[in-house]
Parts: structure tokens; C-alpha cells; sequence
């Protein structure tokens, strides 16, 4: 990358493009949904509750140990002056982000045995809970690695080259190994195998596709402690906070339930816990979609010109609401047969995965305002949305838990805290940087999406009491005529024409003058 070469306007086209291959690239978590009856239905809700917890945890270890790596390269690889610079901060990248994570799945496999009493789970599978923390923990080192080697192509903007990476060898390869391994006669065990196995093949993948976009050469060379270097691993470390909390909202409620009740309640708690997660994922995916196109966009488009970020936060948001507000309704007025595959224990958490799905459609609307934060504002203003927010989930938690069971309680505390700190970075966009994406065409957008909204609810209300065979596939059409319609008939003609080949195909762009 020259430094003298022009770079071009980022505007809601390049937004739209992005945001194709990247919704592509993370439907491996569509699979991964898919695949949760499975693996409930191969070793049971409790076996499954704990290797959700022990999951949860790694997720969480990651999160604090990878040191905010993952997300400095989006502040500071768009930014880079040459290819030297890009490989220079994926060295400090890696450095940093893999390595005390290595350190800390060798102290873990090394007092395995001294953990093990502190997790819950059913007396059938207390015999595997240390074998299971010496297998499973090396996934911690591994998953830093995917992490900050798919955060790289994103950084460089090549958005779509996790495609096979989370679908088919991440996610289908590990249904696949722990079917294999399950069928052998594993038991629980083959689960965490297969998620090593899938893991390592992920990670042998992700060395082919760093080749492509960083230069090796360049990546040998360095760690003098060069400008780049200092800003990345600074930029990681500002960051680290919100990251971590933002984690500890998805993960922390699965390991809280599994301390807070004993033995196989506890398991079963963290795993319908995580099945509601899991399900309130694919509202989820719309804004992980957006912040992953957004960071390095917002980033680029901050070097060149404030409006460029202005422009493409308003698109963002209108879009984000005409597709997660429907979906979120949907998916709520269904919840009972999409719970149906899951078994009939699963209803328990019909209540925890109403409230996810809605608190997780505010959290998109308002929650691309913290990529566009991370990128455009000093480090200081990024933590206080995150420590605001797990504050009021505490004070929540406190005040509700104890009221009504604990895993609607958990999930109500966690629920409220995730919103107010997806609300904070817009407040603080609109302070400090006057930036708001609410601009005059908000309003008509979500009169209409809303209306939209209503209307897919109460038909997917009704085919939630048809029998389940039937319904299921009724919600998902639902779903997706509800977005359709959504973004034909809210977004205005400029949103949808930049949607480019796919918005004719899918016939959003009518025949109106725009």
C-alpha cells in the first residue's frame, strides 16, 4: 500500500459491499445455532451445560488475555503507511495476543484438578471435569489466534475471507468431528476433541489466508518498537476493558448460574442460558455484521474527512433498525417452537430468550455508535459505556435476582445492562464529536419499520400455535418477507439503491424517482 496512492470516498456503498461478504461470513453462527439441538440431543442438556460453561470461560480468557489485540489492528491497519506497517502491527498483534493466552492454558491444564470443585455439574460427569479442563483449555490459545488472524483480513477490508473459515471448517467440521467421535464411543469427552480439531484446522487456514494480505517477510522483520507497533499495543490496552465486559455480557450469565446452583442445576441453567444466547444470536448477527465492516470504514474515512463517518453512521443505523427490529419481533412471538428443538426442558427459557432477542435489537440499533467510538475518539471515552454499563447490570442483577427464578433474573440484569451500554457511545458521539445518526430520515424509517414491525409479530404469533413441523418453517418465511419488507417499504430509495446488484435482484428498488 503506497502512501501517495488516493484513497476513495467511503461512503454507504462500500458500507453495503462490506456488509455482503461479512453477513456471509458470519452465518457460521447460523450454523453453529443449528447445530446446538445436536449436541444437546448427542450428551444431554447437562453434559451440553458444561461444555458451555467451560466455552463461556475460554471466551472470557480470551478476551482478557489477547490484550485488545484483535480490535487495535481495526484502529490502526486502515491507518497503516505501507505493508511494513500492516505487518508490523500483526506481529505486535500476535505477540501480545496469543502469547500470554499460551501462558495461561499451561497454568490452567497444570491446576486443573484444583478447579475442577469450583464448576457444577451432573454427578455422571464430575469424573470428567478435570480431563476435560486439561483438553479443553488449549482452545484459549487457538481461539486467540483465529481471533486476531480473522480480525487482521478484516482490518486489511477484505471482509469475506472468514467465509470458509466459520462455516465450513470451524462449525461444520467440528458437527462432523464430535458426530465421529460420538458414534466411537467418546461420550462428552469427543465434544471438546472435536472443538480442538476444528479449532487447529481453523487456525492451519488461517496462516494460508494471512499470506495473501500481509507480507511474511515484512512480518519477520521488526519488534524494535516502532511508532505502529507502540500504537497498536496502546490501542489494545484502551480497548481491553470494553471488550472484556462486553464479553462478560454474553459469557459471565452461564458461569454466574452454574456457581449460584448446585450440581446438575447448574449445568442444565448455563446450558439453557446459552441455548437462549445461542437463538438471540441471529438478532445479534446483524450488528456484529455492521461492526465488523464499520471499524476499519470509520476508521479509513476518519483520516480523510469527518463527513464520510456522519454519512455512513446514518445509513448504518437506519439499515441496522430495518432488519433487527422485525426479526427481534419474529423470532420473540415464535420462541416456543424454535425452543421445541431443543426438547422439552428448553421451555424453561422462553422468558430468558424473549428478553434477549429485544434487548439485543436495541442493542444493534444503538451499538454501531461503538465501532464508530473506537475509531474517532480518544481512548478514555471508550470505557465508559463499559464500566456504566456492567455497573447497572450489577445494581439490576441485586435488585431482581431473588424475585423471580434465577436464569430470567440473570438474564433480565444482564439484558438491561447490555442496552445502557450500547446507548452511551451514541450519547457520547453526540457530545463530544457532534456525531448522531438519528438524522431527518430516521424518523419516517422507524414509524414505518415499526408498523412492519407489529404486523410480522402478530403473524408469527399465530403460526407459533400451529404444530411445530408446520410452524417452524412459517416464522422463518415470516422472518425474511418481514425484512423484505422492512427495507422496501421503510428504508428511502438512496438506502437501497446502494445495496447495488443484490437490491435489484431482490427487487428493492421499485420504480420510484429517487
Amino acid at each position: 500500500m503506497s502512501e501517495s496512492a488516493a484513497q476513495p470516498a467511503v461512503t454507504s456503498r462500500s458500507v453495503a459491499r462490506g456488509l455482503g461478504t461479512t453477513v456471509l461470513a458470519r452465518l457460521g453462527a447460523v450454523v453453529e445455532i443449528v447445530a446446538q439441538p445436536l449436541y444437546v440431543l448427542m450428551f444431554g442438556l447437562a453434559g451440553y451445560g458444561l461444555y458451555a460453561v467451560l466455552w463461556a470461560t475460554i471466551n472470557l480468557l480470551e478476551n482478557i488475555f489477547d490484550l485488545g489485540m484483535t480490535s487495535a489492528m481495526q484502529r490502526t491497519v486502515p491507518q497503516s503507511a505501507s505493508d511494513a506497517e500492516a505487518a508490523a502491527a500483526l506481529r505486535t498483534a500476535m505477540l501480545f495476543g496469543v502469547g500470554p493466552c499460551l501462558a495461561v492454558a499451561g497454568i490452567i491444564a497444570f491446576f486443573a484438578a484444583d478447579l475442577a470443585p469450583l464448576l457444577n455439574v451432573a454427578e455422571r460427569d464430575r469424573p470428567l471435569v478435570v480431563p476435560a479442563i486439561q483438553i479443553f483449555v488449549w482452545a484459549l490459545p487457538l481461539w486467540a489466534f483465529v481471533e486476531i488472524a480473522t480480525s487482521a483480513m478484516r482490518a486489511r477490508m477484505v471482509f469475506g475471507a472468514e467465509i470458509r473459515l466459520r462455516i465450513v471448517w470451524e462449525q461444520i467440521m467440528r458437527l462432523v468431528f464430535a458426530g465421529l467421535f460420538f458414534v466411537g464411543g467418546f461420550g462428552l469427552k469427543g465434544l471438546f476433541i472435536a472443538h480442538l480439531c476444528s479449532l487447529a484446522i481453523t487456525a492451519i487456514l488461517c496462516v494460508r489466508l494471512l499470506s495473501r494480505y500481509y507480507s511474511f517477510g515484512d512480518l519477520r522483520r521488526g519488534g524494535r518498537g516502532s511508532d505502529i507497533e507502540r500504537q497498536t499495543f496502546w490501542a489494545g490496552l484502551s480497548i481491553l476493558p470494553s471488550n472484556v465486559i462486553a464479553r462478560l455480557f454474553g459469557d459471565a450469565p452461564a458461569l454466574i448460574l452454574n456457581l449460584i446452583l448446585p450440581g446438575a442445576a447448574g449445568a442444565a441453567a448455563a446450558g439453557l442460558f446459552t441455548i437462549a444466547r445461542k437463538l438471540s444470536s441471529v438478532v445479534q448477527l446483524v450488528r456484529i455484521a455492521f461492526v465488523y465492516v464499520m471499524a476499519p470504514l470509520a476508521s479509513s474515512a476518519e483520516r480523510e474527512d469527518r463527513a464520510q463517518v456522519a454519512d455512513i453512521y446514518a445509513y448504518a443505523t437506519r439499515l441496522i433498525a430495518a432488519i433487527a427490529l422485525p426479526l427481534a419481533a419474529v423470532l420473540a412471538a415464535g420462541s416456543a417452537s424454535l425452543l421445541s428443538l431443543f426438547g422439552g426442558q428448553a421451555q424453561a427459557a422462553q422468558a430468558a430468550l424473549i428478553i434477549l432477542l429485544f434487548a439485543r435489537a436495541a442493542e444493534a440499533v444503538l451499538g454501531i455508535s461503538s465501532p464508530v467510538l473506537q475509531v474517532v475518539s480518544a481512548f478514555r471515552h471508550q470505557l465508559t459505556a463499559s464500566f456504566f454499563g456492567v455497573g447497572v447490570a450489577v445494581g439490576a442483577g441485586w435488585l431482581i435476582v431473588g424475585h423471580m427464578d434465577a436464569l430470567t433474573g440473570v438474564t433480565l440484569a444482564t439484558s438491561i445492562g447490555l442496552v445502557v451500554m450500547a446507548g452511551i457511545p451514541t450519547l457520547q458521539l453526540a457530545m463530544n464529536e457532534k456525531l448522531h445518526p438519528f438524522d431527518r430520515q430516521f424518523p419516517v424509517v422507524a414509524i414505518r419499520g415499526m408498523v412492519l414491525t407489529f404486523v410480522a409479530g402478530g403473524a408469527a404469533l399465530l403460526a407459533d400455535r400451529l404444530p411445530d413441523p408446520i410452524a417452524l418453517p412459517l416464522i422463518v418465511i415470516i422472518a425474511l418477507a418481514s425484512i423484505w419488507a422492512a427495507i422496501r417499504f421503510a428504508l428511502p430509495y438512496a438506502d437501497r439503491a446502494s445495496l447495488g446488484k443484490a437490491g435489484r435482484k431482490l427487487r428493492l428498488i421499485g420504480s420510484e424517482v429517487p
